[in-house]
């Protein structure tokens, strides 16, 4: 089981008629009709609405609303309606709500307001999901279930505390162990039985927030068991659906690099992932890559669907800036690119109030069909209905691959030292961005994925080494490759503790240095870097963070220019096997990343695709019948012209093109080669 069946591109979005009355549904399927929308999210929260007392359920409403769908030829993915809880399970199970990292008790309101270990709020979600799913799991028109909306935040009640100290005995047997893990001798921490753990919070092991706490390795596993226990509540409503669908491919909406929720923790259970594409500006091209990278590699490649957008601008944010004309199509393309199946908006008609009342939609608040965002939308569903199924299940055939991961993410960001200006996303970013700009394709991968069809590795601030990650590091040099780590990379074990050898811990024999020391500076301070290959030569600044190497057989790249230890290595090279690794002990600016990608790929004759035009982004695909599919996307906003590097058809226009043929892309424009 995987995707839900489909002919083409699924194309529409989030769609709450419930919130309107009926005679204006008509008047939005005319607009459908219009605009190509093919595919309804409905449901996702109408939990008032379909039980509005704990034993009464009314599905009259959402049963018109399915039927309406069905009849209209829309496919639906259908909800489980448990967003959000109503408010009389918040009066009658006071429990149900969650209590807040400073110790606050909640009441009823927002969303994402639900004790994810509430036996209650368990009982009650599975059995709405349950009876959803026999009453519409037979309805033709029901493609897929979305289980579910958004899963984040974290809860700190007695029930979560009790849950938390179950999840542990499962992890660590004893409490020896668990002691040991956690090293708590430190600061007379040692537990003599389980119901002295509590969580870590403001009232106990933290200050100054979330990411300053006294002990990491209990407030990682809090972080663990938070993603474990939102994961419980969505396997069992996945249960819940199978009982009565047992074929329908089963989904909940990811937020891309969202922090608290370890996705791929998730992944397994997801029949396919999908995800809401809601970047915090119009500048954030390579981050969306990244994005949608790591959502398809999520399911080892499979596509994805592309859960939510939006058509115009979002409204949650202090600023929220409009779409100029074309980025919504190039957007929505940047997806397919890189492996979605689907374009689909939050929300297809606005809200009249709330929160999401000034959320952009495909409808506005007049329902006309003559707006820039309506005409464009429209003119998005013509063109994903003139390509068919041309794009549909292709893959990513990349030789580069990224490792990402949560647990890294979290251990570096909750330590104390060297650093709090150190970040993970912003340096894993820039070595992404890198590879963007020189249009490399990238598999975003775990660290527990297979890496035997890679030539590159690339393990950006790699804090934490699980299992035999370093091993498995080792043979893709051993056989000829590159591993690239960086600084704060081989630092701690599974449990946060260091590792009781030189940094970088099980990563020093491939990266063949020795780190004894490390600077940290203030942002404005910054020390010069000279790389050097042959003739090659670069002078870039380096930030933040400054790792003292000492080569232990690695051959120095790049050195400090300033400071007491200027002249010292800053990047190396080590020949490990018949492959190398190679280690940037600085935080380079990006045009330093840029170049050090750039000489590992050169090394793999790793082509580069027109390096030199400033965004002009490429992706390549092979769908399932071996049709080689190159798309091209200018993120300016003005027409740039290119040399074909291969001879194909534009899918999106006919137009045949010869290699070496030059032709101009509009701005903000999208080809799609198919070039085989």
């Amino acid at each position: 089981m995987s995707l839900p069946a489909a002919s083409k591109i699924a194309f529409g979005g989030d769609y709450n008629p419930e919130q309107w009355p009926e005679e204006v549904w008509a008047r939005d399927y005319q607009l459908f009709d219009a605009a190509g929308i093919d595919t309804v999210t409905l449901g996702v929260f109408d939990w008032a609405l379909i039980q509005p007392a704990e034993h009464r359920y009314d599905f009259s409403v959402l049963d018109r609303i399915v039927q309406r769908a069905a009849d209209e030829g829309r496919n639906v993915c259908l909800a489980t309606a448990t967003g959000a809880h109503p408010a009389w399970l918040a009066r009658a199970y006071p429990e149900v709500t969650r209590t807040d990292f400073e110790g606050r008790k909640h009441r009823y309101g927002q969303r994402h307001n639900a004790c994810p270990r509430s036996p209650v709020f368990r009982r009650l979600s599975r059995e709405l999901a349950r009876r959803i799913a026999q009453r519409y799991a037979e309805n033709p028109a029901v493609v897929a279930w979305h289980i579910g909306n958004e899963y984040g935040g974290a809860c700190y009640c007695e029930l979560c505390a009790a849950g938390f100290r179950d999840w542990l005995r499962k992890q660590y047997s004893s409490l020896e162990a668990l002691n040991a893990a956690w090293y708590t001798t430190f600061w007379s921490h040692t537990f003599a039985d389980w119901d002295e753990i509590e969580p870590p919070s403001a009232l106990t092991e933290h200050w100054r927030g979330p990411d300053h706490t006294a002990f990491q390795g209990i407030t990682l596993d809090y972080l663990r068991f938070m993603s474990d226990a939102m994961l419980a509540d969505f396997l069992d409503e996945k249960a819940a659906i199978r009982e009565s669908s047992p074929d329908l491919p089963v989904t909940t909406n990811f937020m891309g690099m969202y922090r608290p929720i370890d996705y791929h923790r998730w992944a397994p259970h997801l029949d396919f992932a999908s995800w809401d594409n809601y970047p915090p500006n119009d500048t954030s091209q390579a981050r969306m890559a990244f994005t949608h990278d790591l959502m398809r590699g999520l399911k080892g490649g499979q596509p994805f669907w592309l859960m939510e957008q939006t058509p115009s601008f979002t409204a949650c944010r202090d600023i929220n800036p409009l779409k100029r004309p074309g980025v919504m199509r190039l957007w929505s393309w940047q997806a397919v690119a890189h492996g979605a199946d689907s374009v689909l908006f939050f929300q297809l008609r606005a809200s009249r109030g709330a929160s999401e009342k000034y959320h952009g939609a495909v409808i506005g608040h007049a329902g006309r069909a003559d707006t820039r965002v309506f005409r464009e939308v429209a003119e998005l569903g013509a063109e994903l209905e003139r390509l068919g199924g041309s794009t549909l299940g292709a893959r990513t055939p990349a030789r580069v691959a990224m490792l990402f991961d949560w647990d890294s993410w979290w251990a570096l960001e909750i330590s104390d030292g060297p650093s709090r200006l150190v970040r993970y996303q912003p340096v894993v970013l820039a070595y992404y961005t890198a590879l963007w700009q020189a249009g490399v394709d990238v598999d975003v991968v775990p660290v527990t994925a297979d890496l035997s069809r890679y030539d590159v590795v690339l393990a950006p601030a790699l804090h934490m080494i699980k299992g035999d990650l370093a091993r498995r590091l080792e043979e893709v040099a051993t056989r000829g490759g590159s591993v690239v780590a960086t600084f704060l990379s081989g630092r701690v074990d599974e449990n946060d503790n260091a590792f009781l050898m030189d940094v970088p811990g099980p990563l020093g024999p491939l990266m063949g240095i020795r780190i004894d020391e490390w600077d940290a500076r203030e942002p404005e301070f910054v020390n010069p870097v000279r790389l050097e290959s042959g003739s090659d030569r670069l002078d870039a600044g380096s930030r933040l963070l400054f790792e003292l190497v000492i080569p232990q057989g690695a051959e120095t790249v790049g050195t400090y220019r300033a400071d007491f230890y200027a002249g010292t290595p800053a990047v190396t090279r080590n020949r490990f096997g018949s492959g190398h690794g190679w280690y940037v002990a600085a935080g380079l600016d990006q045009e330093g990343v840029s170049w050090v990608v750039r000489k590992v790929l050169a090394e793999h004759d790793i082509a580069l695709r027109y390096p030199d035009v400033p965004d002009l982004e490429t992706a390549f695909r092979v769908a399932p019948d071996g049709a080689q599919l190159l798309f091209l996307l200018n993120h300016r906003d003005e027409p740039i012209e290119v040399a074909a590097d291969h001879t194909g058809t534009d899918l999106l226009t006919g137009t045949q093109i010869q290699a070496g043929q030059r032709t101009t892309l509009d701005a903000r424009g999208v080809r799609i080669l198919r070039t085989q």
